[in-house]
């Protein structure tokens, strides 16, 4: 699921994260979960943040793949990116 950040719309972006990413109330509060897991998308970021690479985020949660988690944080740099365009 590599991505092309550049050529992506905000219609398609919703898209993908609505195809990666879940909120229901029903399942751990209404925190945001990689889709079809109980697993939080915040751990990905504590574990790249603790310095941990993102085969250790993979070991410890084998329910995500690859896929979902580079592709959640490639969104999340181009969220940073245009965000600071604007400031």
């Amino acid at each position: 699921m590599a991505l092309s950040m550049g050529q992506r719309s905000g219609a398609s972006m919703a898209s993908l994260l609505d195809r990666l990413i879940e909120r229901d109330p029903a399942r751990l509060g209404g925190v945001p979960v990689f889709r079809g897991t109980r697993v939080p998308v915040k751990s990905l970021f504590d574990h790249l943040e603790a310095g941990d690479p993102l085969d250790i985020f993979l070991e410890d949660f084998p329910g995500v793949t690859r896929e979902q988690a580079q592709a959640v944080i490639e969104i999340a740099g181009r969220h940073l990116f245009d965000e600071a365009k604007i400031a």
